[in-house]
């Protein structure tokens, strides 16, 4: 679907001053590709010496937007004569030598040795410097008998000549012969075909061309040559320099009665490779496809004009193939030899023009020719009325013409080609050559689409196919190429033309307007001719199309025929009366924008100047004009000054003019341009006028659509960037840009155009083939502009159509949704698409009181249209819900079940289907209604066994109690225990049970309370709370249902001694129960240390002084127990309980003192030496493995050496053994011992940190029990003192020795220690937690362990010091 669009176009004028002398003609060409130049040859011959010519050769450079040209030097070379002995066969030849050739016959710029190397037909080799200031030519060799034929190969090591001897030559860059043969061998080649015994080629398969293909064989006496063949030998290198073919006339010899064409492939050293099959007709073209795969000749069909039946032999023909008269093909060899298939060209004789002797088809093809791509093809025709390229591209394997380059005449003579040659590097750059100019045009690729909006966008795509366009409009189809929907034929009418334009020549570009359906077709000359093509959009049986043109005629009223190559309308100016259109064309030294107004049947014409030449037109809301260094400017008529309004960073010559509508904070909008350009380097870039910004550099094509930019990428992406952001992106240039949403395409897919209305994007693929995709980002577009246009019907269409989800309704806006649920109902009314709007609800991720509010919005609606018609969407409404409502849907079908049996017999079948049968089986019988129960059992074809005896139990029973069977069955207990209280206090005893077995004491006791059943109740829950030991619970649920004794056994299990005893007073406990309640009481309070609680209870309900001071004394409380044996006159209990039970827990602490040391001074040792070595060896404390392990990311449950990583988790002498199926039980207690302070382990200094500060704890509390003894036994015997000071100083020493071993442990190490970053390995890899855990261990201790602090010394006595 590409066009060849003009991209620039360069002339220079070689005149006599630059060529310091008279010049016959511009003949030969080389391209120096280091120094971006030509060097060019011509050639003028001496009046007095005819055997020699005068070569001059000529540098051409661009400096400072001018073409500079330069002399290099002139030399006299020897000229080839008619009776040069080398022309060994002239006989022969002469008769197809229709024009003496030029005397240099190559010209080529060596790199190597920065020099060129001109080779002339009469054999000699010239070589002249580039490096002199003063070049010089200098003659390094003759060949005998001349040359015939010379070519470089591309990597300039090799030459191949064919000399007038009929030799082939192969050469070195310094002219060192490598191989001399013949150059007409007798054999095939090296390659030739093998007969493997397949048979005979009338038993071969020969496809459509059917059985006549296997009889079919031209006699080697038909074979002869064509009468525009040249005579001359061509030579032609493949595009990696391994081979080579040539193309020679060869004369008549035993077999062939007739000189003919062949074409023979050598290798790299000369060697024959293959020789081509013999083909009729065929001329002397030749090129070879860089990319290696096909040899291009051309092949004349039919008779030679002017020729008598007699003259061309009957037998044996004309020497052309067999064909039409007229037939001129361009015809393709493989390799091998062999053909690979053809075209035919498109050349005629214009009418009233006569043949000549030396055209006898009036027009003969010179030479064809490859881009350096391989991708356009070259056909140089030569006509009486002047020359002709013709460039030829391929796609579906259709040959479309797509250019044709006329030669400028001069004073009315035709205009000539002497060289036409394709750039070496620039793929689409084609350098054409008169006598007197070099030509430079520059091609580029682009899609000649229609820009058209909604509604009436109707996704056109033309593409040029010679003298015809073939036009396709993608909205309403999708036709492949070589095919399409219209083939619009372009016929002029001759007064419109002007003189130079003979012939209906192919079109140069072409333009489609916005807002009619109008089309634009632009020739060279400068002719336009506007189509109205009138369209189909929707569907119907018509023609697709019915072009009619409307105006034709030349562009410039003067008449003049400069160079025009882009035509572009102006979107702003469209209307249905008027059409404004801007041709570029080429003035003398700038561009020139030619403004074209057409109104009815009138036209206006202005033009503007540019400042410069070689720039492009943008297509948008103006006429815009980009300038070679990327600025645009705005042209406009009436000011002929053109405008800068943006500027990219480079010439970009696809491009886009869009503008971007946004709101403003005070509620209006506001348009913004937004310019797009595409680089021939793949960069696209974004401007406002202000800013720009560049979006990609990989892109291969862009379009815009429906506020986006879509574009592809040479990563086989598809990108869809908001117009809108990309503005904001713009305004704001610290803002990164932004995400836009991709889709992967196939690999080299270009963009042929987007169609808004049917939210497509066409494609193209290398291979010519057309893809139409829809894009969620376009199709979301539509849809969300048809919800806020409330275009409810189409956008439902286009959500089912392409698959999407269709909660983006109410995702959209909510709100706004929810008030147009009337209009959705009425625009979206068939009942399966509501009941699909329904249920898709179910399926998203809406909130539950969204779809709930939703689906109540819509039945509401849906009721108040037709309840009969919508029942299953109303039903659908009801199970939708969150949660869902079954049982108003079943609620609904009682209602209807009188008036409408045959409607509600199908809804069951719906409700069925939406809902699991079971299930709206055990709804129906929740509802109580048997009839409703088995009308769903039938519908949903349950077996009666199944249900029908459970059924008529039920109706054996009372109301309730049948309920509480159907509630019961269904699992609400809750709502059974309610019916069971309500059938009467038979029941009680059951519900009793049925409440202890589904433990429903709470709803049980809602149900009861208030009535006299309620203290049973209360009963009931407490044995259940006592069981589950709740006993304060129980003790006071117990005294609610007045049951004291259950009460006072709880109040004794829970340790609730002060109601106990309440109540125990309260039941008038005997006194000796009571004493023996208090002693049991005691021994439970006193086994949870609870002492001055049981001495209470002992003195207060026992009366029992003894026992309360020995639970006293036991839990360390000697003040008080000494004021119970004085408050009670027992002194005797005194020496008898207190002075034992003081030196008792004196010994206790000193017990507790001892240990404490013993474990401070160990552990204090271990932090010691662990710290010693985890500075003098760092490696062995904390393990370095191999770092190659840290790629490992998978272990395996083999069991294995413990490795330095073991450290972390086991002791050094245990064995790692993993499972990937270990319990939940050994994972935590394998977790328990990670870390658990074992030696060995990396844990274990943070773990004796941790149990120092444990220590500190316990120190403190020493500390408290021996405040409240110390001064007891300071008043007691002198034992007693003795142990007192004893103690105080044994505190003192162990409170010394603990703070100063707290202070060397928590000290900060006076180095801190620093960990290397290793490689950084995944995040979730093994490796990675492993070395995030060693990380953690290289930590210091003491600063995630925090220092404890000991108790200040207030329990210390000084009378104790003073002693």
């Amino acid at each position: 679907m590409r066009n060849l669009a003009l991209s620039t176009l360069d002339r220079v004028s070689l005149t006599e001053r630059d060529l310091s002398g008279e010049p016959s003609g511009v003949t030969c060409l080389a391209v120096d590709l280091d120094q971006n130049a030509l060097f060019v040859t011509t050639e003028s011959h001496d009046t007095t010496n005819d055997a020699d010519v005068h070569v001059s050769i000529c540098k051409i450079t661009h400096e400072e937007e001018q073409e500079r040209i330069s002399l290099v030097t002139s030399f006299r070379t020897p000229t080839t004569l008619a009776t040069n002995p080398w022309s060994a066969d002239s006989a022969r030849k002469d008769s197809h030598i229709r024009e003496h050739p030029p005397e240099v016959l190559s010209l080529h710029v060596a790199t190597d040795s920065h020099s060129l190397v001109v080779i002339t037909r009469a054999g000699d080799i010239t070589t002249i410097s580039l490096d002199e200031n003063q070049s010089t030519a200098e003659v390094v060799g003759s060949v005998d008998g001349g040359v015939m034929g010379a070519a470089w190969s591309p990597d300039d090591t090799l030459l191949v000549l064919v000399t007038g001897e009929d030799k082939l030559l192969v050469m070195t860059s310094t002219f060192d012969v490598l191989s001399e043969g013949p150059l007409h061998p007798t054999e095939f080649g090296e390659d030739a075909p093998i007969n493997v015994g397949w048979g005979a080629k009338h038993t071969q398969f020969h496809g459509s061309l059917g059985k006549a293909a296997a009889t079919s064989s031209i006699p080697p006496t038909a074979i002869g040559a064509s009468p525009d063949d040249d005579g001359h030998v061509r030579i032609s290198w493949r595009g990696d320099g391994a081979y080579f073919s040539v193309s020679v006339l060869e004369g008549a010899n035993e077999t062939e009665t007739r000189p003919h064409r062949k074409i023979r492939v050598y290798s790299r050293e000369a060697a024959l490779q293959s020789t081509a099959e013999p083909v009729p007709g065929l001329e002397h073209g030749l090129s070879w496809r860089p990319s290696g795969n096909l040899i291009v000749g051309t092949q004349r069909f039919g008779n030679i004009p002017g020729q008598t039946s007699a003259a061309q032999n009957l037998d044996v023909g004309s020497g052309l193939g067999p064909g039409r008269e007229g037939r001129h093909d361009v015809v393709f060899f493989e390799r091998n030899g062999l053909r690979h298939g053809e075209f035919t060209l498109r050349e005629w004789t214009p009418e009233g023009q006569t043949t000549s002797e030396r055209l006898k088809w009036g027009y003969r093809v010179r030479e064809v020719g490859w881009s350096s791509d391989s991708n356009v093809l070259s056909v140089w025709i030569e006509q009486e009325d002047g020359d002709v390229v013709q460039l030829w591209t391929t796609g579906n394997y259709h040959w479309y013409l797509k250019q044709e380059i006329t030669a400028p005449g001069q004073d009315g003579t035709p205009g000539r080609f002497t060289t036409v040659q394709w750039h070496p590097e620039d793929a689409l750059r084609l350098i054409l050559i008169t006598s007197s100019e070099i030509i430079q045009r520059t091609y580029a690729w682009d899609i000649i689409s229609s820009p058209s909006k909604p509604p009436v966008d109707s996704g056109t795509v033309a593409v040029v196919d010679g003298a015809s366009l073939l036009i396709t409009p993608f909205r309403t189809q999708n036709v492949p190429p070589p095919m399409s929907a219209h083939s619009l034929s372009l016929r002029l009418p001759t007064s419109s033309l002007p003189g130079i334009l003979k012939r209906s020549s192919t079109p140069i570009h072409a333009a489609f307007a916005s807002s009619r359906d109008l089309l634009a077709v632009l020739w060279e000359p400068g002719v336009l001719e506007v189509y109205d093509l009138k369209t189909r959009l929707g569907a119907g049986r018509g023609k697709v199309m019915d072009p009619v043109s409307v105006w034709a005629g030349p562009v410039r009223e003067d008449g003049s025929s400069n160079s025009h190559r882009q035509v572009v309308f102006d979107h702003s100016a469209d209307s249905e009366t008027a059409v404004r259109l801007a041709v570029l064309g080429s003035g003398s030294a700038s561009d020139v924008v030619t403004i074209l107004e057409l109104q009815s049947s009138e036209s206006r014409t202005a033009e503007v100047l540019l400042p410069t030449h070689n720039g492009r037109l943008v297509a948008g809301q103006g006429i815009f004009w980009e300038a070679p260094d990327g600025q645009l400017h705005e042209v406009d008529a009436e000011n002929n000054d053109p405008v800068e309004v943006a500027q990219f960073p480079e010439f970009c010559f696809w491009t886009a003019h869009a503008l971007v509508t946004d709101d403003t904070s005070e509620g209006g909008t506001t348009t913004t341009p937004l310019y797009i350009g595409l680089s021939h380097a793949g960069k696209l870039h974004v401007t406002d006028g202000q800013a720009t910004r560049a979006l990609a550099s990989n892109v291969n094509s862009f379009t815009t659509t429906s506020g986006f930019l879509i574009y592809t990428t040479t990563a086989h992406l598809a990108h869809f960037a908001p117009l809108r952001e990309l503005m904001s992106a713009l305004k704001t240039a610290d803002v990164p840009l932004p995400e836009s949403e991709t889709r992967r395409v196939e690999r080299g897919s270009r963009i042929v155009t987007a169609v808004p209305s049917t939210m497509s994007l066409v494609l193209q693929m290398p291979r010519g083939n057309l893809e139409t995709i829809n894009p969620r980002p376009l199709v979301m577009e539509i849809v969300r502009q048809d919800i806020d246009s409330g275009n409810y019907a189409k956008a439902f269409t286009a959500c089912r159509k392409h698959r999407v989800d269709l909660n983006v309704f109410v995702e959209h806006n909510r709100e706004v949704f929810i008030k147009g649920i009337p209009s959705f109902v009425e625009q979206v009314s068939d009942v399966d698409y509501v009941n699909l709007f329904l249920t898709s609800l179910s399926q998203g991720n809406l909130p539950p009181e969204l779809i709930s509010r939703i689906c109540d919005e819509i039945r509401v609606e849906l009721e108040r249209r037709d309840l009969k018609e919508y029942v299953n969407s109303i039903l659908t409404a009801h199970v939708v819900k969150r949660p869902p409502d079954h049982e108003a849907g079943l609620a609904l079908l009682l209602r209807l079940k009188e008036s409408e049996p045959n409607l509600v017999e199908d809804a069951v079948k719906y409700i069925i289907f939406l809902v699991d049968a079971d299930r709206l089986f055990d709804t129906a019988l929740g509802m109580y209604d048997f009839s409703l129960v088995l009308m769903v059992a039938q519908h949903a074809q349950k077996d009666p066994r199944e249900y029908l005896p459970f059924l008529r139990e039920l109706r054996a029973l009372d109301h309730y109690y049948q309920r509480f069977r159907i509630d019961d069955h269904l699992k609400r207990y809750e709502k059974a225990l309610t019916n069971l209280s309500l059938a009467g206090p038979a029941r009680f005893e059951e519900a009793m049970a049925y409440v202890e077995k589904h433990r429903l004491y709470d709803h049980a006791l809602l149900t009861w309370r208030g009535t006299e059943r309620y203290e049973s109740v209360l009963d009931i829950y407490g044995d259940w709370l006592f069981e589950r030991r709740d006993f304060r619970e129980a003790a006071f649920v117990f005294r609610q249902a007045n049951k004291p004794q259950k009460a006072m056994i709880s109040h004794e299990k829970a340790l609730d001694w002060q109601e106990l005893f309440e109540l125990a007073v309260q039941q008038e406990l005997s006194l000796e129960d009571l004493k023996n309640t208090a002693y049991r009481v005691a021994d439970d309070l006193i086994s949870k240390k609870r002492t001055s609680e049981a001495a209470l209870v002992l003195l207060d309900y026992a009366k029992d002084v003894r026992e309360a001071t020995i639970a006293l004394i036991e839990g360390s409380h000697f003040s008080e127990a000494r004021r119970v044996i004085v408050l009670h006159r027992r002194p005797e209990l005194l020496e008898e309980i207190i002075h034992p039970g003081s030196l008792e827990c004196r010994s206790r602490i000193a017990e507790e003192l001892g240990e404490m040391r013993d474990q401070l001074r160990k552990q204090l040792n271990r932090v010691r030496e662990l710290r010693v070595r985890k500075i003098e060896e760092p490696d062995a404390f904390y393990g370095v493995e191999d770092t190659d392990l840290h790629n490992v990311d998978v272990m395996t449950d083999i069991s294995m050496a413990p490795t330095t990583f073991t450290r972390y988790t086991v002791a050094p002498s245990a064995v790692s053994k993993a499972s990937s199926k270990r319990s939940s039980r050994s994972k935590r207690k394998l977790e328990r011992k990670v870390g658990s302070g074992r030696k060995g382990t990396v844990d274990e200094e943070e773990y004796l940190l941790k149990s120092v500060s444990k220590l500190v704890t316990r120190c403190n509390t020493t500390q408290a029990d021996s405040t409240s003894l110390l001064p007891h036994l300071l008043q007691f015997t002198e034992e007693h003192r003795t142990e007192a000071a004893s103690l105080q100083k044994e505190l003192e020493e162990f409170a010394v020795e603990l703070t100063e071993a707290v202070d060397e442990i928590w000290k900060k190490a006076a180095e801190n220690q620093e960990g290397g970053e290793g490689a950084n390995p995944s995040a979730d890899s093994w490796a990675a937690r492993m070395e995030a855990h060693e990380k953690r261990k290289h930590t210091n201790p003491g600063d995630t362990v925090p220092k404890p602090d000991l108790a200040k010394q207030e329990w210390k006595l000084k009378l104790l010091d003073v002693r």
